[in-house]
């Protein structure tokens, strides 16, 4: 049975034109006449039975159907041609592996890190795209995943194999200036400052607040911000304290543009893990992705400086 799909010149001529809400400005983008691209929405609407655009005074605008169809033609054709790009990056031998990781660890531990695997294999590029939330594999172009989940939160991730990285400390950090010359905060005494919240672990500040055994009636209160690195720049701006990982904000502490304001690490916190889909023989990409991850964790360790020790809870 043949596939009832436009052809590809009729869907480029569509989203063009779609897009600039002009036959004229369609034809101009891609170097064709105003008839020829008339003929090629004319063909399609023909072949989809509904009106796709409708005339105006101005030129053309979309209808409520052709609306809707744009919207997905505009995804597919984009996703066309990302494959198109992964296929012609493959020349020479070169090896793609697309990656999906919660953002603020791509870019304040693993992408500074990039570096030493492509010298190591230079053959082999790496697409990062961020997700903050459990997906299937299956539904997605994604080979692996770099997350961060307590164990219990594992469990959304069924059908995959987890290889645990990295162990969170999650610490309160805020701008060197609300120390004022002490060498640290008291608990009751981050109850009295702005709390700068997470929206994806909504009930961190009262978790460490409870472990100190300190009533804090405005745990829950605060900006929140859905990326570590967003409530490290507002904690750092001087607009209330946050609790974020230490790993993800190294930098900062190194410059001194944050300060741990009570060394007493939030308990119970995530840990990093790779995840990839289960029964799946791993591509050699993934292999020596996997193998490079081990690698550069284990020599973190290994030159990482002696973290001061916590203060125990009360």
């Amino acid at each position: 049975m043949r596939r009832k799909i436009p052809s590809l010149q009729a869907l480029l001529c569509f989203d063009a034109a779609a897009r600039h809400q002009s036959y004229t400005r369609a034809a101009q983008e891609l170097a064709l006449t105003q008839g020829a691209v008339s003929r090629q929405l004319t063909a399609l609407e023909a072949l989809v039975g509904v009106a796709l655009f409708k005339r105006t005074r101005h030129g053309v605008s979309l209808t409520e159907r052709g609306h809707d169809y744009a919207a997905q033609v505009a995804i597919r054709l984009a996703a066309l041609e990302q494959d198109t790009l992964d296929v012609m990056s493959t020349q020479g031998g070169a090896r793609v592996l697309h990656l999906a990781s919660v953002p603020t660890f791509a870019a304040r531990w693993l992408i500074p890190r990039l570096a030493s695997l492509k010298a190591q294999q230079p053959e082999l590029t790496l697409h990062i795209d961020t997700r903050t939330r459990p997906f299937m594999f299956a539904d997605t172009p994604f080979d692996c995943a770099l997350i961060a989940a307590t164990p219990e939160q594992m469990a959304q991730w069924a059908g995959t194999q987890a290889f645990h990285l990295l162990d969170e400390r999650v610490l309160p950090v805020g701008a060197p200036g609300l120390l004022q010359g002490a060498p640290s905060l008291s608990p009751d005494r981050m109850t009295t400052l702005p709390l700068l919240q997470q929206s994806t672990r909504p009930e961190a500040w009262r978790a460490w607040f409870d472990a100190q055994g300190v009533r804090a009636p405005n745990a829950l209160s605060g900006a929140r911000f859905e990326q570590f690195s967003m409530t490290a720049a507002a904690a750092m701006h001087g607009l209330g304290v946050a609790l974020v990982p230490e790993l993800l904000i190294e930098q900062e502490l190194a410059r001194g543009e944050l300060v741990v304001l009570c060394n007493r690490p939030l308990a119970n916190t995530r840990a990093y893990y790779l995840v990839r889909p289960e029964g799946v023989e791993p591509p050699a990409a993934l292999q020596a992705f996997q193998g490079w991850l081990a690698q550069t964790v284990a020599l973190d360790a290994a030159t990482a400086p002696a973290a001061p020790q916590d203060q125990p809870a009360p």
